[in-house]
């Protein structure tokens, strides 16, 4: 297994929408292992192909609550279905390093996606878990949390991101 880089904004790769995946080949497994590995030293509870510049529908999440006990999940083309009851949550991202905002996402929906095998499977998610699928999917689709933001909270985060960057 190997660590991956992780993209961070602006590269323009994290704009890309995904392909979907076709091929369950040893190639597919070793990018799965390889953003595991990748996300756990992060360290984070998700990440998507995209986010190492691979354009296909893939992400990894573990949303484990009990942190002693991984949780790992794969989801290959996943699809969400009956989204139910908007909430604010508190966001971050690997790929927004250092700062995080208030999103509006879906407490409760369900999630039909392949597995690594590309056998189907499905899940019915709520608070983490939820919101983890809704966030990895936006990167699948091209999108990061902050263009969830309004236009004044996006610049005021951008403006924090670069002072950062600057310092560093």
């Amino acid at each position: 297994m190997a660590l991956l880089t992780i993209l961070h904004h602006p590269d323009p790769r994290l704009r890309q929408k995904a392909r979907p995946v076709r091929d369950f080949d040893e190639a597919l497994q070793k990018l799965i292992d390889d953003m595991f590995e990748t996300m756990y030293a992060a360290p984070g509870v998700g990440l998507a192909a995209t986010q190492v510049g691979v354009p296909l529908r893939v992400a990894v999440m573990d949303c484990a609550e009990d942190k002693g006990q991984p949780a790992p999940m794969v989801m290959i083309n996943p699809e969400i279905s009956e989204p139910q009851q908007a909430e604010i949550m508190e966001e971050g991202c690997l790929s927004v390093p250092g700062v995080g905002e208030k999103v509006e996402r879906y407490a409760r929906l369900k999630m039909r996606a392949l597995d690594r095998h590309g056998q189907p499977w499905e899940v019915e998610a709520e608070g983490l878990l939820a919101q983890a699928i809704q966030h990895e999917i936006d990167h699948l689709d091209g999108k990061l949390y902050i263009d969830r933001l309004s236009s004044i909270k996006r610049e005021r985060l951008l403006k924090k991101l670069a002072k950062q960057r600057n310092a560093a």
